[in-house]
């Protein structure tokens, strides 16, 4: 069975940090990008972040706007993804997913071909 795990939500005040992790079994995704995305309730669910396979071993990093300078994702390895979140606020608050694209690139959600559960992120004012 092909899946994605989160792990690493939780509770958190403004200012703090959280550290997500995300764990792909069933496959190899070498070559394909994975990276996260967050809903808020009442909002629709948006794109975060994502590291998108560049050839051989080597994937770049994608952001969007709103964590640019406080969210770092790290491709582990070809089945791991982590998220670093600094400096969080209580905008960041939402369910966040982890996601493995249809191909090299993540951007939206037409390119993500698996998501995982969802975990919960909280940041108190």
């Amino acid at each position: 069975q092909v899946q994605l795990v989160e792990s690493g939500g939780g509770l958190v005040q403004a200012g703090g940090s959280l550290r997500l992790s995300c764990a792909a079994s069933g496959r190899t995704f070498e070559r394909y990008a994975m990276g996260w995305f967050r809903q808020a309730p009442g909002k629709e669910r948006e794109f975060v972040a994502a590291t998108n396979w560049s050839g051989g071993s080597i994937y770049y990093t994608y952001y969007a706007d709103s964590v640019k300078g406080r969210f770092t994702i790290t491709r582990n390895n070809e089945n791991t993804v982590s998220l670093q979140m600094n400096r969080l606020i209580p905008e960041d608050t939402a369910v966040y997913y982890c996601a493995a694209g249809l191909g090299a690139r993540l951007l939206d959600s037409d390119t993500v071909g698996l998501w995982g559960q969802g975990t919960q992120v909280t940041v108190s004012s």
